[in-house]
């Protein structure tokens, strides 16, 4: 978390010398490298060896931070859904702040902010009643991406700078280089208060494309691009898919 990184890998394998697992622990540290696709094939590997839920719980979180970043939203998905009746069979606040960070990150990822930000609170408020600091952090992190999709810009500063304070206080390098990153790319507000990602949808539909070619054009699911497509109604109060494509083409989207 400090960016040690060298010093974290000889103490996993330190570890492993004395028969104590390396992992999530050391395919964090790949996806921290920027190792993803190491880190993917090592966290496959752990959990379809993990058989029993406590086992799961500890190391699916990973699995689902891993698999978003390697894109592969959909199983991803599969995981926070295990992952929550893992917690709801366990009354744990811990498995209920994870499996809040997962869920969230799984909804952004499906380009779902309003909903993400519900699930990324109650992951807040569960961090910080469990007093971790650094986790409650990278909750923030996620609530500025998630407002900066919804066009609260001001909420999003102010999620990025509190999680900014934290993390300098704990001196988390890497954390710290992913609040430079967004300060160093805020996203405006797109038109009609569409998200990134429902401009990409719009700007298939007006292609011509159906929900399964905009499915396989992204990599998401039908589901997925269904309630975008939902979104996209909604927001820019449309009834049909003629009607989206004309809007698309009068504000220069396609």
């Amino acid at each position: 978390m400090r960016g040690e990184f060298a010093q974290a890998e000889t103490c996993y394998r330190e570890a492993s010398d004395w028969g104590h697992t390396m992992q999530p622990g050391l395919a964090l540290l790949r996806k921290a490298q920027g190792r993803i696709d190491d880190a993917a094939a090592a966290i496959q590997r752990t959990v379809t060896e993990a058989e029993r839920a406590v086992d799961r719980s500890r190391v699916l979180p990973a699995y689902v931070e891993i698999k978003l970043a390697a894109g592969d939203v959909e199983t991803a998905r599969a995981a926070v859904d295990e992952l929550g009746e893992i917690a709801a069979t366990f009354d744990s606040p811990y498995l209920r702040a994870v499996d809040g960070y997962a869920h969230g990150a799984a909804l952004l990822a499906e380009g779902d902010a309003g909903a993400a930000c519900v699930a990324l609170r109650r992951a807040w408020l569960a961090w910080l009643e469990l007093e971790a600091s650094y986790e409650a952090a990278r909750v923030r992190l996620l609530m500025t991406r998630a407002c900066r999709q919804l066009g609260d810009h001001d909420t999003a500063e102010m999620e990025l700078d509190a999680a900014r304070r934290v993390f300098e206080q704990l001196g988390a390098i890497p954390a710290l280089e992913q609040v430079k990153e967004l300060m160093g790319h805020a996203t405006p507000p797109t038109v009609g208060g569409l998200t990134p990602r429902e401009v990409e949808v719009l700007r298939l539909v007006a292609t011509g494309a159906t929900n399964r070619e905009i499915a396989d054009t992204l990599v998401i699911s039908d589901k997925t691009v269904a309630r975008h497509m939902s979104n996209i109604f909604t927001k820019l109060d449309l009834s049909s898919r003629a009607a989206a494509t004309a809007y698309a083409y009068e504000h220069d989207l396609v």
